[in-house]
């Protein structure tokens, strides 16, 4: 056995003459685990949030976006079709229109963006499972339906029970009439409204979805689309599937997945989880200051059986390694009980949602968390990183010191 690991260990677990040295210790056992805890439960609640909104996000996002690279909208036969659902991975497209309306129903009126959608869009993205009220119904036959966001029925005040009342929609036209007449100068139709869905704020608030056809007729889209969405099959590699479309449409169309769609906000969420990490490791550095106190006192405590050890032919190099693995046998046992709490406590979170989220209402009744291998190996990185500094200090000035090593200063 290692000489340095045998007397570290031997000095660690065996009762010390002062009580004080266990006490202080322990201490450092415990601010390094509660430290270590800490990181693991935070890491993983913000984990949880973020996937949270991936999955709001992805229940109304496609996997693959195609719009024009410069303008607005784009001829439909501009991009072949048949040789986008070709693509390995690709098991749904869709065909969309977008444009901002004014949306009237009773007295109310609201500003929206009406999303036309082919049949294909309820499959890609499951949103009748998002349907709160009423279904999700676009078409029956030559009857048009909408489905539209939970904000925007709340500012309107719909009735889906209510089959006299129907939506009444405005959306200027791409020829406008006669200055002398306003209302020449838009598009009007009416349709009812089959459902609410309810995802996420930004979505509840802006979207009224519509048959594609009924999306061309109002908004004067006869033979253009704003853009194609694109649903991949489980398991595809979304980035090799989005470079072969890429290179299928060619340089006069952006392609985009869904996390480049909103990557402002995914770069938000990762930011603040590792700017809360580092704060974390700065309170966890404080904490482990104990570990240079209980170093201290037990070089100060061993000075005895250090000179008697240097005697017998130890060196300055093996005195240090002694009591650097001293602390990091302290770093190691506090990270370990840290880490296990840490995921015993996200553990029982992810089971049974004890802690409940207070203070509004959220699309959850508790703090989620999900747990990622790559957290514990930083963290253990971190703690250990810290652990073997705040060891390494007392024992390269102390070591040094004659009063400790008994005269032998000069031999160093």
């Amino acid at each position: 056995m290692n000489l340095s690991l045998f007397i570290a260990k031997r000095y660690f677990f065996s009762k010390k003459s002062q009580r004080a040295i266990n006490i202080i210790s322990m201490i450092a056992v415990g601010g390094v685990a509660i430290g270590t805890a800490a990181l693991i439960i935070v890491l993983s609640v913000f984990n949880g949030f973020e996937d949270l909104v991936m999955k709001m996000y992805n229940a109304f996002d496609p996997d693959i976006t195609i719009t024009a690279a410069n303008g607005k909208s784009f001829h439909e036969n501009s991009i072949d079709p048949e040789k986008i659902k070709g693509v390995d991975g690709v098991k749904y497209i869709t065909p969309v229109i977008e444009e901002n309306a004014l949306i009237k129903y009773g007295d109310k009126q609201y500003i929206v963006t009406i999303k036309g959608v082919g049949s294909s869009f309820e499959k890609m993205t499951g949103i009748d499972s998002l349907i709160v009220e009423g279904k999700y119904l676009l078409e029956k036959g030559d009857t048009d339906f909408a489905v539209l966001g939970g904000g925007i029925a709340y500012n309107l005040n719909v009735n889906l029970n209510d089959v006299f009342s129907q939506l009444e929609i405005y959306a200027p036209k791409k020829m406008p009439g006669s200055l002398l007449n306003p209302e020449e100068a838009f598009n009007r139709r009416f349709i009812p409204a089959a459902g609410i869905f309810s995802v996420q704020q930004d979505f509840d608030m802006k979207y009224v979805l519509v048959p594609i056809r009924f999306a061309r007729e109002i908004l004067d889209y006869d033979s253009s689309l704003t853009a194609i969405e694109i649903g991949l099959f489980p398991g595809a590699d979304m980035e090799k599937v989005q470079k072969n479309i890429a290179e299928i449409a060619g340089s006069q169309f952006t392609i985009k997945n869904r996390l480049q769609l909103h990557e402002i906000l995914y770069r938000i969420m990762r930011s603040e989880k590792w700017a809360v990490f580092l704060i974390l490791t700065f309170i966890l550095i404080i904490a482990t200051f104990s570990i240079i106190s209980s170093i201290t006192m037990l070089i100060i405590e061993k000075k005895q059986d250090i000179g008697i050890l240097h005697s017998l032919g130890a060196d300055v190099p093996l005195l240090r390694k002694i009591f650097l693995t001293e602390g990091f046998f302290i770093t190691i046992i506090g990270a370990a009980t840290g880490l296990l709490l840490g995921f015993i406590i996200c553990l029982i979170q992810m089971k049974t949602g004890i802690i409940p989220l207070t203070g509004g209402s959220f699309v959850v009744d508790s703090y989620p968390v999900q747990l990622k291998l790559p957290d514990f190996i930083y963290i253990l990185c971190t703690v250990s990183l810290i652990g073997f500094l705040t060891a390494w200090y007392p024992g390269r000035k102390l070591i040094r010191r004659s009063v400790v090593l008994q005269g032998i200063r000069g031999k160093e």
